[in-house]
C-alpha cells in the first residue's frame, strides 16, 4: 500500500505544477476572472474527455504519443522563449500583450495533454477506478489548483514583463529537458551494456543549474 500511495501522491503532485503554470500565465496576466473559469473549466472537461479515452488507447498508440514528447517539448519550448520574449519586448514600449501572449503557457499545450492522459492512465491502473471517475478526480484537481494558483499569484501585482520573464525561464527549461534526457537515457544504456555501471547526473543538474541562475541574475540586472 506505500508504494500505490507513494504513485498517487507523485502523480497529483506532478499535476499541480502544471496547474500552478496555467495559474502563473492567468496571474501575470490582465485577463478576466471570466476568462480564468474558462481555462480551468476547459482543463476540467478535457480531463473527463481524456478519463472516457483510457480504455480505447492501445498500448501502441501510447508508445507513439510517448515517442512525440521530446519533439513536443522543443517546439513548446520554442514558443514560450519567443513568446516572452515579444511580451517584455512590448511592454517596454508601453503596450500590454499579456492578454493574447499568456496563452502560450496557460491553454493546454501538447506536453500538457500528454502528462494528464499519461497520469489518467496510471491512476486508473493503480486505483482500480473507472477511467470517467479518475478524469473527474483530476479534473477537479485541475481547477482548484489554478483557480488558487491565480489568486496567489495576482496578489502579488506582477507585470507582463514579469510573465515574459517566465515564459522564458520556461522555455528555457523545457529546452534544456529535452537535450538532457535523452542524453541521459542514451549514456545509461551504454553504461549498462559496456560496464554495467550508474552514469552519474548530477553534473548535468549542475550545468543545468548555472545555465538557469545565470539567466536570472542577468534579466535582474536588465530590469
Amino acid at each position: 500500500m506505500n508504494s500505490v500511495y507513494a504513485i498517487v501522491v507523485g502523480i497529483l503532485l506532478g499535476i499541480m505544477i502544471f496547474a500552478f503554470k496555467t495559474g502563473i500565465g492567468c496571474g501575470f496576466s490582465n485577463i478576466r476572472r471570466r476568462d480564468v473559469l474558462i481555462i480551468a473549466g476547459s482543463y476540467f472537461i478535457i480531463s473527463i474527455i481524456i478519463g472516457g479515452l483510457i480504455g480505447l488507447v492501445g498500448q501502441s498508440n501510447l508508445d507513439i504519443i510517448m515517442s512525440m514528447g521530446m519533439t513536443l517539448h522543443v517546439v513548446v519550448a520554442m514558443l514560450l522563449i519567443g513568446a516572452g520574449i515579444y511580451t517584455q519586448k512590448k511592454w517596454s514600449c508601453g503596450h500590454d500583450v499579456s492578454r493574447r501572449t499568456f496563452l502560450f503557457i496557460s491553454v493546454p499545450c501538447p506536453v500538457c495533454l500528454t502528462a494528464l492522459f499519461v497520469s489518467c492512465m496510471i491512476l486508473a491502473s493503480t486505483l482500480g477506478w473507472s477511467g470517467i471517475k479518475i478524469g473527474i478526480f483530476v479534473g477537479s484537481i485541475f481547477f482548484i489548483m489554478v483557480l488558487c494558483s491565480t489568486w496567489i499569484f495576482r496578489k502579488m501585482h506582477r507585470t507582463p514583463e514579469d510573465l515574459g520573464a517566465v515564459m522564458m525561464f520556461l522555455g528555457i527549461f523545457y529546452l534544456l529537458g529535452s537535450m538532457l534526457v535523452p542524453a541521459y537515457i542514451k549514456a545509461k544504456q551504454l553504461s549498462m551494456v559496456s560496464t554495467g555501471g550508474e552514469v552519474d547526473i548530477v553534473p548535468l543538474l549542475v550545468l543545468c543549474g548555472l545555465i538557469i541562475c545565470g539567466y536570472v541574475i542577468g534579466n535582474r540586472r536588465s530590469v
